[in-house]
């Protein structure tokens, strides 16, 4: 069994990662009855024993002692990681995986990326070494962050990249959470669009995330709990809803939106957590999902949207919950991705589902989805045997499709707007390091990932010719 490593930079990165952490712990008590420290607890949590000494893990099959997760969390502002260490979740983690300041980046991708990149830089190489060095098969790293603060963006770029410069042979999964429009951080623009070109630079996947969808699902959800219909009910005590069910007592704002997010790290974690007839390794999603390196955004989609969630609604029919991974209602970005075109797409599958099902609704699926011609056969699928706590099976559908592209232009174009007239530049210029060549070089680079999915969109409906065979000589 392998181990991966979740980092956690920003207020949002780490909230979403408290409620990983709450939810994944839950998921292994449902299934774990004997209070063993197995291989699947043993992917993302060390089982530490208090009474010796020299700190070290207990190895696989003794009793569960004290479960450490395998994370880092850092933060720039101390009262998110703090309010986590007084919770339920405080003896997940200890000192050597935290690393705070007090000040904040004051939603200045500058001072998070340059002033507290720098300043912290060996304390951070110091602490995910330190997490490696736990692990004794280390495959993936999964950072967590949002791309409209100081923070998260500018910090967890700056980690990012050097995940890449300590460990270049390892995966870098990255979840991030984009603002809406109506975002109340009036340089988050800035603040994305510099984050946009680490991200495209230093990632090997990309698994973006905006609030507006975020919000939309919730939405959706209350409504379905105010309806009254039989069977499709939210008990008043939901995770989704109030925040409890797991170790989360109190309901904390946002919680139903990081569940979602959440939720999608359980499902793409579950082939490293469980066994499975068809387990898909973390480094199969970029092998096979990325065809060319910067092209590496992933849409997801998950069904059922209430999974870990007590909502009584019926389990979706096999064939449905398919149907509904490719529904724009599913997904965690607003797109259409079946009026854009697919590079690869990968199904990964929880619970007592049939590889013949899962064939069988990718025949059917098949003729509706616009795949590029040169990849017609790009499917991936995975299959975890664990089914997700309350329904029978789940499904996180992973799209490298176009459809990403207006996210990504909108985006160029809340930025224009304050750039344009030069509105907040001198926040971002007075910052050491920080030139306004970085802002001209992040626009290009945005640009430039928009032209190449433009250039793919124009080849859609037509058949690229095969390269003309050499000719035999006479």
């Amino acid at each position: 069994m392998t181990q991966s490593v979740v980092v956690q930079v920003g207020q949002a990165g780490n909230q979403v990662g408290c409620r990983f952490w709450d939810l994944a712990l839950r998921e292994h008590a449902h299934v774990n009855k004997k209070g063993l420290y197995d291989e699947a607890l043993s992917s993302f949590f060390r089982n530490v024993d208090s009474r010796r000494s020299d700190g070290r893990a207990c190895g696989v099959g003794g009793r569960i002692q004290h479960l450490k997760a395998r994370a880092v969390l850092v933060d720039m502002e101390e009262g998110v990681v703090n309010e986590i260490l007084q919770g339920p979740l405080g003896e997940v983690f200890d000192s050597t995986q935290l690393l705070t300041d007090v000040s904040g980046s004051g939603n200045n991708w500058a001072v998070g990326h340059m002033t507290y990149g720098l300043a912290y830089r060996e304390q951070i190489v110091d602490h995910l070494r330190k997490a490696a060095e736990h692990c004794d098969c280390l495959q993936c790293f999964f950072l967590i962050h949002s791309m409209g603060g100081g923070t998260g963006s500018g910090l967890g770029t700056r980690v990012l990249s050097l995940l890449e410069e300590e460990f270049p042979e390892v995966c870098r999964i990255v979840t991030s959470i984009y603002p809406s429009a109506e975002d109340d951080v009036i340089t988050s623009p800035y603040n994305s669009v510099l984050a946009m070109r680490e991200l495209t630079e230093h990632a090997d996947c990309v698994l973006p995330v905006e609030n507006q969808s975020l919000v939309d699902i919730v939405n959706k959800i209350k409504r379905m709990s105010h309806t009254g219909k039989p069977g499709s009910m939210i008990k008043r005590d939901s995770t989704i809803i109030s925040g409890q069910g797991g170790l989360t007592r109190a309901e904390k704002p946002f919680d139903d939106m990081n569940n979602i997010v959440a939720n999608l790290l359980l499902n793409i974690t579950s082939s490293a957590r469980f066994d499975g007839s068809l387990n898909m390794d973390l480094n199969e999603i970029a092998m096979n999902l990325v065809p060319f390196p910067r092209l590496h955004y992933l849409v997801p989609s998950l069904t059922p949207l209430y999974t870990l969630t007590d909502v009584s609604v019926p389990t979706r029919r096999l064939d449905q919950m398919f149907s509904d991974a490719f529904s724009k209602d599913h997904q965690l970005i607003r797109a259409d991705p079946k009026h854009s075109l697919y590079l690869a797409c990968a199904l990964m599958v929880r619970g007592q589902v049939q590889v013949s099902d899962l064939r069988r609704n990718i025949e059917r699926l098949k003729p509706s989805l616009p795949f590029v011609s040169w990849n017609q056969e790009g499917w991936k699928t995975g299959l975890c045997s664990v089914s997700p706590v309350g329904h029978s099976h789940s499904l996180l559908a992973l799209a490298n499709n176009t459809c990403v592209k207006p996210t990504f232009m909108e985006l160029r174009e809340r930025f224009t707007k304050l750039y344009r007239k030069k509105a907040h530049l001198h926040h971002y210029l007075h910052v050491d390091g920080m030139e306004q060549s970085c802002f001209s070089e992040a626009i290009s680079s945005l640009s430039s990932l928009i032209e190449e999915y433009h250039h793919l969109d124009a080849t859609k409906g037509k058949m690229m010719p095969d390269a003309p065979r050499l000719g035999i000589a006479r």
